[in-house]
């Protein structure tokens, strides 16, 4: 596996696309064993595809980009405004309740990045926000989103090692509100020192009840899921494609703006987003089989507690690692192929799969918000026009407060357990 890895860092660094330089590397694999029938390198890609409960990661991209065109996004950035307008640093408090309210909606970090570096930035920059501040802000809380179900991360990684999507969601729920507040204070924080200032007056208690009502159908999503998956009535996947029927009932019924065309239209575009993680997740297949075939997570095992029993000490050990690998790779290729090598060793170590699944799915998130590669930075960088070096510069009080959150959500598993216990 070592020629593997060499030739997967070299094509990266050509600037290879994700899924050829994971499929053409672990073709390496069977060249140096000819033992092995040549056909596998075919039949992999096809069985890693033919797994049911996967079938929810294309149901729930195209769910979310439904939702997208039902008209809800816009309707969420005014029930944020109502709520948080009012706060010290508003247009920043909006972003940050925006990408809570997203998470709900399009499960992708960088989707929501990129939206909100189109919707929100500009205004920002408008009010006298720093442009570092504002890309800061609308990547970082981007992280937000990929927690909130239906997470794409979270259901890859309940797919691979074989855990409760139910569990994960409910898990999911609650550290993505917990994020939220974190950098929500932040905000505040930096808002207060800077003299930024609200963007409107406290809405009453009136206004603030016809956004949630304008809302009610994007906010009853999530906890529809939850509830769908935990009485019995729909599988992970079933409840993709309930997904998929609740968005376009709401967007032709409830909110009357998913056209015919707007329906052709996102189907067009799903296929191209679903076109793009399932070849992913086909020719992750090829690299992944000689991972255990040359017991790669036995020696990485014996390595790691090899330098400490302690659980808490291996765990910060994994996310070293992770936040390396999230930094230089896509969150999904990672999660399909180091789910399998990590999670029994943090089992072994008494780390419980669900907690140790968000804090998994929320570390290799994090590293589409950091340089050099990032996935999230580069688009808002991008779509913002301005240069990287400018977003570093203040990037480190959103870095400060992620590594306290993670580290909070570490040291104290039943913050992240209590509602995965409560529900199921």
């Amino acid at each position: 596996m070592l020629l593997v890895a060499v030739l997967f860092i070299i094509f990266l660094a050509m600037g290879m696309p994700i899924a050829f330089a994971i499929g053409i590397s672990g073709t390496a694999f069977f060249l140096q064993h000819p033992e092995l029938p040549f056909t596998m390198i075919v039949q992999l890609p096809v069985s890693q595809t033919q797994n049911f409960t996967l079938l929810a990661v294309p149901l729930f991209i195209l769910a979310g980009n439904l939702m997208n065109a039902s008209g809800i996004t816009n309707r969420l950035i005014k029930l944020a405004s109502v709520l948080t307008g009012h706060m010290k640093g508003g247009l920043g408090q909006v972003n940050v309740v925006l990408s809570t309210l997203m998470g709900g909606v399009s499960g992708s970090a960088i989707a929501d990045a990129s939206m909100e570096a189109r919707i929100l930035a500009p205004e920002m920059v408008r009010q006298g926000y720093s442009k570092g501040f504002t890309a800061n802000c609308t990547a970082w809380t981007a992280l937000i989103t990929a927690t909130i179900p239906p997470g794409v991360g979270i259901i890859l990684y309940g797919t691979t090692g074989e855990v409760s999507i139910g569990q994960l969601f409910a898990a999911g729920l609650f550290t993505g509100i917990f994020l939220m507040i974190a950098y929500m204070t932040t905000v505040w924080l930096l808002s207060k020192k800077r003299g930024y200032k609200p963007e409107r007056p406290k809405a009453s208690f009136g206004e603030k009840l016809q956004a949630v009502k304008e809302n009610i159908w994007a906010l009853l999503f999530p906890v529809l899921l939850l509830l769908g998956i935990r009485t019995g009535i729909f599988t992970p996947s079933e409840v993709g494609s309930f997904a998929c029927v609740y968005a376009i009932l709401v967007g032709l019924f409830a909110y009357k703006e998913l056209t015919i065309k707007k329906l052709v239209q996102t189907l067009g575009s799903s296929v191209l987003d679903v076109g793009a993680i399932m070849f992913i997740i086909a020719l992750s297949g090829i690299f992944g089989y000689g991972i255990p075939f040359e017991r790669v997570p036995d020696i990485l095992e014996a390595a790691i507690l090899g330098i400490s029993m302690n659980r808490f000490i291996v765990m910060f050990i994994i996310i070293i690692i992770l936040v390396i690998l999230g930094m230089f790779m896509d969150g999904s290729v990672v999660i399909l192929l180091f789910t399998p090598i990590f999670l029994p060793l943090a089992v072994k170590v008494g780390w419980n799969p669900v907690h140790f699944g968000i804090l998994f799915c929320t570390i290799i998130t994090m590293g589409n918000m950091t340089p050099p590669v990032g996935l999230a930075m580069s688009a808002v960088c991008s779509v913002m026009d301005i240069p990287i070096s400018e977003y570093i510069r203040e990037m480190w009080p959103w870095l400060l407060t992620t590594i306290v959150a993670v580290s909070i959500l570490v040291f104290f598993p039943e913050l992240v357990l209590f509602l995965p216990r409560l529900l199921f």
